[in-house]
């Protein structure tokens, strides 16, 4: 503007002398009266700060020279910065040769979210201290007040401090002396550039560490867990959460195991919400020998009442302490200064139905020994003292803080532990558990799978956690070693087949022993379960006793089997009958209908056959008597014919004795006659050798063997080297020989023999002859007698040689 004036103005006088000094001064005017105003309003000090800005004074030079050392603010008109701002509007008296104006914006922290203060000036910190106090400032508007001025000027407590600030701001709009603070914000650090690069660079890293603890969001409790590597990698920061949101934090090396919340068949038992772990690190250190900084205001009554640590002066002056504290934050929001206090989320200890949570505390005082003097396994106190907690806890869900303590579960309903090698429950306490070798008493040996049913009462589960540490401590340490060497010992005393058949007696023997010895131990065996020894490899002579057994067990099956088979069919039967009796019902109801029809006749005929009756009573008695003489008359008739049948059977009966005594004698004459023949043959041969050698003679003339071998060889004794003398030896010679005495008159044989048996011969003849002529007229018993003696009598006779 100031450019084109000029050429302006240099047109005109170049134009020449034709414009008079009237029109110049017209020209001249504006820009005379323009000028006028700015030097009025130098003259004045006039300064313009827009509405949204705020001037922060710094005064060039003073009268009363330059603030005093250790301040950078000036509260007396010194040179340097001034405590007071210039807020949106003129100001005057603010000249430029004395005073530089530096216009800053508003500082602004969106809705939920905090804001950081570093305050540049004010009391030194103490050595304990690593954050300054809050004073009564109007939440750092008011720097006077800050810095010691007003109505707290006396009080030295209230006196704002230099460095990093316990309170903070809120969602808002502050104006604030940027000279005298840093205000930091998620997106924007609010600051007037006094010392260049290198405090920008802390600004900046104080802002990426409070941007990676989540510190610009005010602390969510309650709602899902998540567990990420690293926060800082996520696609939602800086947006606000709510409590039902999932919380996504960094794992800490020391959180809590998955396994203190159990999963019961695969489910987690009820959300995983969560509680805050508070750090405090500003205060007075931990005493020695405490791990845990003690509860301090929590009540609302109390007048150091901090609120769940959302005021750190209040939590001071009750007494805190730095470090990690006892009390944890529960379900809710909470704007916490995260430069003051950390926190950690985790998630709360549920313990199911069916357990009891065990406490055991690092945390409190030294507590009084409840467990007596008789137990000398540690030591068991109340609640709120060190160690073992006298009473679990039940089944529910608890903000316990972790670090003061641990809570070890222990189950209360019955469980299951298998010793089978590659079997475990769901609670994994027998996941380390194997199948029981054995050895037995012939030399067998099994694998033997057992299960147990084991019960520990909730009032003494924490005697159970102080004896042992855990419940699977107690198993793998205990139980395990105790009921290995029981069954081996049962199995030395028992051979293979004495282990399969007693079993249900070293069942029920092992279940009383177990529970006396569990008892010791304050857990209960509510059963002992005994599986089918095995061997590790397949076929084994196991298998092979076990394969006897089956068949010999089969046969007593098939024995059952075929007794049911019979009864079944017995019942079948029944059932046959019983259902042919239903399908003749429809019959058997109408023959009943006929019965009645038939009663009814019979009743319409009942007089009818009253009188035919009597009719025939009449005819009956007529025809009986008639019936009674004819059988007097077949009486008669059978007599005789009986008699005649006597007389009959008697002469057929004396016909037959007399046809069998004609028989016999038939059959003895021709018996007599062939004898007498016979004799009189052999009297013809005059000795009975030659009628015997007649016989052989004519016997061998028939047979098919030649009677002159072909060779003969002759063996004799009588002459040398077998070689006999005489040649007429054998059946030629022999009949030579009789031929030669016959001629000679030499008698072979004594025929006195002979002659009583011609005799004998002659006389039976005599008499056969004359009994074939008596038989006609019967033969006396005299002379069968007579026969039969000597018929005995020529048996009996000396025979013929």
């Amino acid at each position: 503007m100031l450019s084109s004036s000029v050429f302006a103005w240099h047109s005109l006088f170049a134009a020449g002398s034709e414009i008079d000094t009237h029109t110049l001064f017209w020209l001249a005017s504006p820009v005379l009266l323009l000028l006028g105003v700015v030097l009025v309003l130098e003259v004045l000090g006039m300064r313009y700060i827009p509405n949204n800005r705020v001037g922060i004074v710094e005064k060039l030079w003073s009268p009363k020279g330059s603030v005093t050392e250790g301040r950078i603010i000036a509260l007396g008109g010194e040179a340097g910065f001034q405590a007071d701002l210039l807020r949106g509007g003129i100001h005057f008296g603010l000249w430029r040769w004395q005073y530089r104006i530096h216009k800053v914006p508003l500082v602004t922290v969106t809705q939920g979210k905090i804001g950081y203060v570093y305050a540049r000036d004010g009391e030194p910190l103490l050595p304990s201290q690593t954050l300054g106090r809050v004073g009564n400032c109007n939440n750092f508007q008011d720097a006077r007040a800050f810095l010691g001025e007003g109505p707290s000027e006396g009080d030295e407590a209230a006196r704002g401090q230099r460095g990093r600030q316990r309170a903070i701001l809120r969602e808002g709009v502050y104006a604030l002396n940027l000279a005298l603070y840093v205000v930091i914000t998620e997106d924007i650090v609010y600051r007037l550039n006094l010392q260049g690069q290198n405090e920008s660079e802390t600004l900046r890293s104080w802002q990426t560490e409070l941007r990676r603890m989540d510190g610009f969001n005010p602390v969510i409790v309650g709602g899902p867990i998540q567990y990420v590597s690293d926060t800082s990698a996520d696609d939602d920061q800086g947006v606000t959460r709510s409590a039902a949101d999932a919380v996504r934090v960094k794992r800490p090396k020391n959180a809590p195991a998955q396994d203190v919340l159990p999963v019961l068949d695969g489910i987690t038992q009820g959300p995983i919400d969560t509680i805050a772990i508070v750090t405090v690190h500003d205060g007075p250190s931990l005493t020695p020998g405490e791990i845990i900084a003690p509860a301090v205001g929590n009540d609302r009554d109390d007048p150091n009442y901090h609120n769940n640590f959302q005021d750190p002066d209040a939590f001071l002056r009750a007494g805190g302490r730095r470090g990690r504290q006892y009390v944890p934050l529960t379900d809710g929001t909470y704007f916490i200064n995260r430069w003051f206090a950390t926190v950690e989320l985790t998630p709360k200890t549920v313990i199911p139905i069916g357990y009891v949570g065990v406490v055991v505390s690092y945390h409190g005082r030294a507590g009084r020994d409840l467990s007596g003097d008789a137990f000398r396994h540690g030591e068991r106190v109340a609640e709120g003292e060190r160690g073992v907690w006298e009473r679990p806890l039940g089944p529910g869900k608890y903000p316990f803080n972790m670090y003061a303590g641990n809570i070890v579960l222990v189950p209360t309903t019955n469980f299951v532990l298998h010793w089978i090698t590659g079997r475990s429950e769901t609670h994994r306490y027998d996941e380390s558990l194997r199948s029981i070798d054995l050895v037995t008493k012939d030399a067998y040996e099994p694998l033997l799978p057992l299960s147990v049913v084991v019960h520990i009462d909730y009032q003494k589960a924490p005697g159970v956690i102080q004896r042992f540490g855990d419940v699977k401590k107690l198993i793998t340490q205990t139980l395990d070693p105790m009921l290995s060497a029981y069954f081996r010992d049962v199995a030395h005393k028992k051979t293979m087949l004495e282990l399969l058949h007693q079993r249900d007696d070293i069942q029920h023997e092992s279940r009383d022993e177990l529970r006396r010895k569990f008892l010791e131990f304050d857990i209960e065996c509510v059963d002992v379960l005994i599986g089918k020894p095995d061997t590790a490899e397949a076929g084994g002579k196991i298998e092979t006793l076990l394969e006897q057994l089956r068949l010999r067990q089969l046969s007593i099956e098939q024995i059952e089997t075929f007794e049911r088979q019979r009864a079944a069919s017995e019942k079948q039967r029944t059932l046959n009958e019983a259902q042919a009796q239903a399908s003749m019902q429809t019959q058997l109801t109408n023959s009943r209908v006929q019965v009645q029809i038939i009663e009814n006749q019979g009743e319409a005929e009942l007089a009818r056959a009253r009188k035919q009756a009597e009719q025939l009573v009449v005819t009956a008695q007529a025809e009986n008597q008639k019936r009674i003489l004819q059988a007097e008359a077949d009486l008669v008739r059978s007599r005789k014919q009986a008699e005649q049948t006597v007389v009959t059977a008697q002469a057929e009966s004396q016909q037959r004795i007399l046809a069998g005594r004609g028989e016999g004698s038939r059959i003895a004459q021709i018996g007599l006659s062939e004898a007498s023949v016979l004799l009189r043959k052999i009297n013809s041969f005059g000795d009975p050798r030659l009628w015997a050698l007649s016989q052989v003679a004519e016997h061998l003339s028939h047979s098919s063997q030649p009677l002159v071998p072909e060779r003969v060889f002759v063996a004799g004794a009588n002459g040398e080297n077998g070689h006999g003398t005489n040649p007429a030896q054998g059946m030629l010679g022999l009949l030579i020989n009789l031929l030669v005495a016959e001629k000679s008159g030499f008698q072979l044989s004594d025929s006195a023999g002979l002659g009583t048996l011609n005799e004998f011969a002659d006389r039976i003849t005599k008499e056969a002859m004359e009994s074939m002529g008596q038989a006609s007229m019967g033969t006396t018993p005299a002379t069968s007698a007579a026969l039969g003696v000597e018929i005995e009598a020529a048996a009996t006779a000396k025979p013929v040689t």
